[in-house]
């Protein structure tokens, strides 16, 4: 039973959210052999001040 997290800031449709899970669900199970309704997605989204990438908030960006 793969279990895939998935972490990314927020602000992504809830269509592009659907479209995540599918074609994860898809390769994941085409890798691994395990039957697709056996693999799980869990989306982790986060805010823009919980992120930063070299010392810098992803909400102070410019």
């Amino acid at each position: 039973m793969p279990i895939v997290t998935v972490k990314m800031l927020e602000g992504r449709t809830d269509e592009q959210k659907r479209n995540l899970c599918e074609k994860v669900s898809a390769v994941v199970a085409e890798t691994t052999g395990a039957p697709i309704q056996n693999v799980s997605v869990i989306i982790e989204e986060m805010s823009k001040n919980h992120f930063a990438t070299g010392g810098k908030r992803a909400s102070d960006a410019n």
